[in-house]
């Protein structure tokens, strides 16, 4: 009887410990996740310029890197 009592305390101090551990992390996790997608978009935005550019400059070149990535077959 004994035995039981003290293993429903250390299996609840241990999910204690284990809900503190990720309510603590969280915060960290959602700011890294937020700063990739911010990254993300900005790089696509980037990509997305630079596309544009030479869309204005080279359409052939364009059109060429559409056909590359689009998978496309001329």
């Amino acid at each position: 009887m004994l035995r039981t009592i003290f293993m429903v305390g250390l299996f609840a101090l241990v999910g204690i410990a284990a809900l503190n551990l990720i309510f603590g992390l969280l915060p960290i996790l959602f700011h890294l996740l937020f700063w990739l997608v911010g990254l993300a978009l900005k790089i696509a935005l980037v990509g997305l310029v630079v596309y544009f550019v030479i869309r204005i400059f080279s359409p052939e070149t364009a059109r060429r890197l559409k056909e590359r990535w689009s998978g496309t077959a001329p």
